[in-house]
């Protein structure tokens, strides 16, 4: 197995409130209000030949992520998109996962922290697929969670807030645990929800069904993978998956920006096998990242 460098002790710059400084000096106190009370909302993103896919989209959902957790951060949309793509050029990167965060500062410890000072920091690494790629290939399997999502009037659950994570790495580490790849999680009500970290996609009889984003984040990859079927004239649905559904699927596969298009063979006791509609969008969305720049350009154009 290949050394873990900490991330704390990686070399290069990472943008940090408004300026490039050395990995090693990002330093935040211990008693920072992020750590204690997770007022901290961030982004995943990556990119590709030189391009951050659906860059605009990531840095807008950080910025509503913030204001649900009534966090201003104190620099413009574009400031934050530039940075992403500074993180990036000032390691040499053409081919990386950036992370965004907005976490609040150390100025009050208590629940209530209305002078803390909003911090926002972006870091960018090299970081391959999410998943052992042998193992992608031919279909991770995931355990079922103990947890659920919780209903949206319990938490800010249209947020990217890092207090909603807390049960994906357990759920995670608990099936790693167990063998698996990563965990099934459902939702407040008993519907299938997500992945723990990527929504989650079945097909049955050539046509899509994924859960409806109610109490979960409605992903940009989500989102992207939709359009992507709908153009191979796919039929998608979107509709709340009951438990005794699973029987009827034959392929599954889970999609986000770290996991991108991963089939899916084994979900606790239901079975998978991926086929013609996995494969065909996991092409589809690597030629969709991958595309050069002029092309997205134009596409945008028209």
């Amino acid at each position: 197995m290949a050394e873990i460098i900490p991330f704390d002790q990686r070399q290069g710059q990472l943008w940090f409130d408004g300026k490039m400084i050395n990995w090693t000096d990002a330093k935040v106190h211990v008693l920072t209000h992020g750590l204690h009370y997770a007022s901290c909302v961030f982004e995943g993103e990556r990119m590709y030949n030189g391009r951050i896919y659906k860059l605009e989209e990531h840095t807008a959902r950080l910025f509503k992520s913030a204001e649900i957790l009534g966090m201003k951060i104190p620099f413009s949309e574009a400031e934050i998109s530039a940075a992403c793509i500074a993180a990036c050029d000032v390691q040499g990167f053409r081919d990386a996962y950036i992370r965004p965060v907005v976490w609040r500062g150390s100025e009050m410890m208590a629940v209530a922290a209305q002078q803390t000072k909003i911090h926002v920091a972006v870091a960018a690494w090299q970081w391959g697929s999410y998943f052992d790629p042998k193992e992608k290939m031919k279909g991770i399997r995931l355990d079922v969670s103990e947890w659920k999502r919780p209903a949206p009037d319990t938490a800010p659950t249209a947020a990217k807030a890092a207090g909603l994570y807390m049960i994906c790495t357990m759920s995670k580490h608990a099936a790693e645990a167990k063998g698996y790849a990563d965990a099934l999680m459902f939702d407040y009500r008993g519907y299938v929800a997500e992945a723990t970290g990527a929504n989650i996609f079945f097909v049955r009889d050539d046509k899509l069904y994924t859960p409806i984003a109610d109490c979960f984040l409605n992903g940009i990859t989500r989102k992207s993978v939709i359009e992507l079927a709908k153009a191979r004239q796919i039929p998608v649905y979107e509709k709340h998956i009951e438990r005794s559904e699973l029987d009827g699927f034959t392929e599954c596969f889970i999609v986000g920006s770290a996991a991108e298009v991963t089939p899916v063979s084994e979900i606790g006791p239901w079975k998978f096998r991926p086929g013609k509609i996995t494969e065909t969008l996991m092409n589809d969305y690597h030629a969709d990242v991958n595309a050069p720049v002029s092309a997205v350009h134009l596409a945008k154009a028209s």
